[in-house]
């Protein structure tokens, strides 16, 4: 069966750390899609203003080699991983280990497990020493 991985994320102020992250998630699927969270969801949860719309961040992650189909994701796409899955069918999911144990990716495994989804989840670790917040403060210290 043809592995068609899935993960999302707002991928603002890209760094070797998305990069990381796509060529990991291509190594484990034949056909990658990212989604990428749209500028309101930036807002609403992350409580950020982006630095690159949503349009050109999706337009960079969708230049990568590694990366097979970007889609702009809404945040109910974003949290509702089966909704996801009913948009973009995939059967592999991806997602950083600091979501692993957490309330909201518990629900996620739940709702594969009541819809009877044959999901495979691959948790990556995050590059150390760089992110997206540290970039922003970097930029923000040397105004």
């Amino acid at each position: 069966m043809k592995k068609i991985g899935y993960t999302c994320g707002v991928y603002d102020l890209f760094h070797v750390g998305h990069l990381n992250l796509f060529e990991r998630c291509k190594e484990k699927c034949d056909y990658l899609i990212v989604g990428v969270c749209d500028d309101e969801y930036v807002r609403q949860v992350k409580r950020k203003e982006p630095v690159i719309n949503q349009n050109d961040r999706a337009r960079i992650v969708g230049a990568l080699k590694c990366v097979d189909e970007v889609h702009i994701i809404d945040t109910e796409t974003t949290i509702d991983k089966v909704l996801a899955i009913e948009k973009f069918p995939y059967n592999v999911l991806f997602a950083g280990d600091d979501w692993k144990g957490t309330e909201r990716f518990n629900k996620t495994l739940e709702s594969f497990k009541e819809k009877n989804l044959d999901v495979e989840v691959v948790f990556f670790p995050y590059t150390q020493g760089v992110s997206t917040s540290a970039l922003r403060e970097n930029l923000k210290d040397n105004k």
